[in-house]
């Protein structure tokens, strides 16, 4: 087997979609599946979903790569379109651009596509400020998709919370409400929740919910774990030691001298390093899973490689397996916040000369 490698856990995956239909019983599901599946691989993660009521991705290259390798769900484009050459390319491949601009509305009205888009959703900005249209702006955008030729009349409505990480922020009943207001004056079906929102905020769980990141077994909380949450980690991240050597006290390792022995030390070196997405800044910081032992990185992460003290790691050699996250002693939430970022950076920025191994076990 060639090293590093990402064993990605369909089981995983499929337990943990049924963990968000017990979280929001009553909702249909929209996978996100953007990113390459956060870094999971799309194929692989669109098929072990394949019970998901529809599935979401940010691009329309994204879309069309979905339907040219054959799925079939319903298809929704986050950023949305914003040419007809796009809006026609959407129609061709049966994909559901969300619509967020008002430039976007005129477009749609001026133009002729093949065949009317479906299973089509209006952004309404709630509170992030990101993208949408204001909750006032909708009755009228409404009327006018609703007459529009290029769609036919399933439409939706979506927003996004800016918070709901943060369980008990007034904030997520500030974009909550104008979205129950539009819900209670339209009847259209809604879809807000989030990852966060899906576990903690029943009441935001409407028409459709639309998880990301828990579908990967990682929590979108800071005090709190995947498994902590009856999530299973789809992930687990590994290499091999190539190199076992000892140094003295005093001497250096790595780029810079960053770390000094202060005994005699025997060093390991594992197959892995910035130029496969695993960050640089866990230099001097993480910790990695050998023969049931945690062994401290020491020294810069490089390119290609990185550097472990063995001295508490007994008959560590060469060819030993290495893990870097996704173990229960080892969760890529605790590797996060050691690295100063979010979980969700982690996993998308594998490279692609980090080999995907699927499992179903």
């Amino acid at each position: 087997m060639a090293f590093p490698v990402a064993s990605i856990n369909l089981t995983a995956l499929r337990h943990n979609l049924a963990r968000v239909r017990e979280f929001a019983p009553h909702s249909a599901v929209m996978s996100v599946i953007k990113a390459d599946a956060y870094g999971h691989g799309v194929m692989a993660v669109a098929e072990a979903l394949v019970d998901s009521d529809a599935f979401a991705v940010a691009r329309l290259s994204e879309g069309i790569h979905l339907r040219q390798q054959g799925i079939e769900k319903p298809i929704v484009l986050l950023e949305g379109v914003n040419s007809e050459a796009d809006f026609i390319q959407a129609a061709d491949y049966q994909l559901s651009p969300v619509i967020h601009l008002h430039s976007q509305i005129q477009l749609l009205q001026s133009i002729k596509l093949p065949q009317p888009l479906q299973f089509n959703w209006l952004m309404i900005d709630s509170g992030m400020h990101r993208l949408g249209i204001t909750p006032e702006q909708a009755p009228a955008a409404l009327e006018i998709l609703k007459s529009c030729a290029n769609l036919t009349d399933e439409i939706g409505l979506m927003s996004h919370f800016a918070n709901s990480d943060l369980v008990g922020d007034k904030r997520n009943q500030l974009q909550l409400s104008p979205m129950q207001a539009l819900h209670n004056d339209t009847g259209l079906a809604v879809c807000l929740a989030n990852s966060a929102a899906v576990i903690s905020y029943p009441a935001s769980h409407l028409d459709w919910v639309r998880p990301g990141l828990m579908l990967y077994g990682i929590s979108p909380f800071d005090d709190k774990s995947g498994p902590e949450l009856g999530l299973k980690p789809v992930m687990q991240l590994k290499t091999q030691l190539i190199a076992v050597y000892n140094i003295d006290a005093g001497e250096e390792v790595g780029y810079g001298g960053d770390w000094t022995a202060e005994l005699p030390t025997r060093i390991g070196v594992a197959s892995i390093g910035y130029g496969d997405g695993y960050s640089r800044h866990l230099s001097n910081k993480s910790e990695v899973w050998l023969r049931g032992q945690k062994a401290p990185l020491v020294g810069r992460v490089s390119m290609d490689t990185i550097c472990l003290n063995l001295n508490d790691v007994e008959h560590a050699e060469v060819g030993d397996e290495v893990i870097l996250w996704g173990s229960p002693e080892l969760p890529v939430e605790q590797l996060a916040q050691l690295a100063e970022t979010i979980p969700y950076e982690l996993v998308t920025v594998i490279t692609r000369r980090v080999q995907r191994e699927l499992s179903d076990g």
